[in-house]
């Protein structure tokens, strides 16, 4: 049981499971980000075009005693692609701001073909 116990220890102490869930709580964060965009902003544009504040409601139709929405999907579709493009932007900025990688020069093949190369070279 103690053995267990440290196995656990190791598991949950990994730097990987650890940022993982530091992802997913900062992604819960941008996620209310993003619905308070939508709701404050998105849909009372779309408000302004169609006549209704999403478009949850927009495109139904009712069959038998089941509602189809598709206006639902392409409310979600929607904040779907400004998600993207939002994560799209910070990504970038935080590569630019990372800077270019370092050159490690040549792989270890490229490497052993010009030592080969510079050794027929020579004979």
């Amino acid at each position: 049981m103690k053995n267990f116990f440290k196995e656990f220890k190791e598991f949950i102490s990994k730097g990987n499971l650890v940022e993982v869930a530091v992802a997913f709580v900062l992604g819960l964060a941008f996620k209310a980000v993003i619905d308070a965009f939508m709701t404050g902003i998105v849909n009372p544009i779309i408000g302004l075009l169609l006549g209704k504040p999403n478009l949850d409601d927009v495109l139904t139709f009712t069959v038998r005693d089941s509602t189809i929405s598709i206006g639902l999907v392409l409310t979600q579709i929607v904040s779907l692609i400004i998600v993207g493009f939002v994560l799209f932007l910070i990504v970038k900025a935080y590569n630019r701001m990372r800077g270019p990688e370092p050159d490690t020069g040549p792989d270890e093949i490229a490497l052993l073909t010009e030592i080969r190369d510079e050794l027929r070279a020579r004979s």
